[in-house]
């Protein structure tokens, strides 16, 4: 089921939050390319039921629609902010309460905020596995950004050209996908 809509959600726990802008920032991009509305989502959204959820049912109704949003949606910009070289632990939590058929085939662009060069690969070696397990199509090109790369809270035109990159990338990924939709419709 689709929503036609591209959802952002950003593992941030505290607003304002650098993490939030840049996939609010890459999500907007990504919906104006595909000409379908956006919606963005952090942590601060679930409120105080996700603490104690074990499963989505768990969730108050407000959180509900949060994930279901998010399941239906034609296309992901997935970030976090870096801790100790991974993701935090209430994002995990969040994508731990969806069922591992939940984002199959799902279009998603990683991205991830850090203090330093060191947290690089924080999207290849803990965001891109976990989304893999989940069977998504995750863009080839994954965008991690430090400090430097924003200029009054928008990114920087050094980091503007992997966004462009995997901007491409996910637009293919979206229109071989409806494509694919239409097909099985008739």
């Amino acid at each position: 089921m689709s929503n036609n809509l591209i959802v952002g959600f950003s593992g941030n726990i505290s607003r304002p939050s650098s993490t939030r802008r840049f996939v609010e920032s890459v999500t907007e991009a990504l919906a104006k390319q595909a000409g379908l509305g956006h919606a963005v989502f952090d942590i601060e959204d679930f409120g105080l039921s996700l603490a104690a959820a074990r499963s989505v049912a768990d969730l108050d109704p407000a959180a509900r629609r949060v994930i279901r949003t998010i399941i239906e949606a034609d296309a992901l910009v997935i970030g976090s902010p870096t801790y100790k070289g991974s993701y935090t632990g209430l994002f995990k939590h969040v994508i731990d309460l969806l069922d591992p058929a939940d984002l199959r085939g799902k279009p998603i662009v990683l991205t991830a905020t850090g203090g330093g060069d060191r947290h690089s690969l924080v999207v290849e070696h803990q965001l891109r596995p976990l989304f893999a397990f989940f069977e998504a199509f995750v863009t080839p090109t994954a965008i991690y950004a430090s400090g430097r790369d924003f200029i009054d809270g928008a990114p920087s035109p050094s980091i503007l050209g992997r966004v462009n990159q995997a901007l491409g990338e996910a637009s293919l990924l979206i229109s071989a996908r409806s494509i694919s939709a239409a097909i099985a419709a008739e």
